[in-house]
């Protein structure tokens, strides 16, 4: 006997505001980063240009987040029998690979700048880093405003907390060398922010990574769920437990489960105990759970029935 049993992911009612507060982040956003690279060619900061690597990963944080609500929206068909939630996935990776390249340019290029010094154009360098600031602030209330227990909204704030923090750190080396002329502040300021990037990709890459390779959700004991389901009454044993990672917030769990010997009726009680311990405990929802009995007195595990009952 098994049981198949799964939550559709579909897009709420409310959803609908939830994308037009994406659609404002992602377009105010864009004009920080177009503002950025500008004032960077023009004011020689290789801070500046930073920040606006930064950004960047702020932007693809962002449009992962609404492309995650607007994939979710789309329904399992015969090739893709687990919907397209797994594209969110595989874009992050590729993200992520990009964004550690751009990090390890800024390094390279803050040692050329450690060794060559260029003049910079402090003035304009922070007037460009205050606009950026502001504009991150205001993007930063407008995700504010969602239920932060949403994962992508989560993330997606985040990213724009730490490039305000970024563009805080461009201003204080504009002041710098506006005060002081220390050219040096500038490449200094450049591997603070390069390592916040290569920090914020090596976490996408290992996480998307983890999800690839049908990893379990980070922080799950796949022992501690194979003993929670053994304490349910009328279970003798567990075996080829299965709990993988479609996509994050998207858990899926199968499993061989041992009966000892009762009525068929009982079984339906003993599959709803398990569904509710695995909801409830562990959060998993997308359950796929088939019941075995022992062959009398051979101590042999073998299926029921020939053909599949669904309850």
């Amino acid at each position: 006997m098994s049981d198949h049993s799964h939550t559709t992911f579909e897009v709420p009612n409310n959803d609908h505001k939830i994308e037009s507060r994406f659609v404002l982040s992602l377009a105010l956003t864009g004009l920080i980063l177009v503002a950025e690279i500008v004032g960077g060619v023009w004011t020689g900061s290789l801070a500046l240009l930073s920040d606006a690597a930064h950004v960047f990963l702020d932007m693809l944080a962002l449009a992962l987040s609404y492309g995650a609500i607007r994939l979710a929206a789309l329904p399992a068909n015969n090739q893709h029998t687990y919907g397209f939630h797994r594209m969110k996935v595989i874009a992050a990776f590729i993200n992520g690979a990009m964004l550690l390249l751009v990090a390890f340019e800024i390094f390279r290029e803050a040692w050329t700048r450690f060794q060559t010094p260029e003049p910079i154009l402090a003035g304009p360098m922070l007037v460009v880093a205050v606009i950026g600031l502001v504009v991150n602030l205001w993007v930063a209330m407008v995700l504010g405003g969602h239920d932060h227990d949403d994962l992508n909204t989560r993330a997606a704030f985040l990213h724009v907390v730490g490039d305000a923090i970024s563009s805080v750190g461009v201003i204080v080396a504009g002041l710098v060398i506006l005060f002081t002329g220390w050219l040096w502040v500038d490449p200094l300021v450049s591997l603070l922010i390069a390592s916040i990037i290569m920090l914020g990709s090596g976490r996408v890459l290992r996480q998307s990574l983890h999800i690839l390779n049908e990893g379990a959700p980070e922080g799950l004991n796949v022992a501690e769920v194979s003993q929670a389901m053994r304490q349910v009454a009328g279970v003798d044993d567990v075996h080829d437990l299965h709990v993988w990672t479609v996509s994050p917030g998207y858990v899926a769990l199968s499993a061989h489960v041992v009966l000892a010997d009762q009525f068929l009726s009982q079984t339906g009680l003993v599959m709803g105990e398990l569904k509710e311990i695995i909801a409830h405990q562990f959060n998993i929802e997308h359950t796929t759970i088939q019941f075995e009995c022992r062959n009398c007195g051979q101590g042999e595990v073998v299926c029921v029935p020939t053909t599949p009952f669904q309850m």
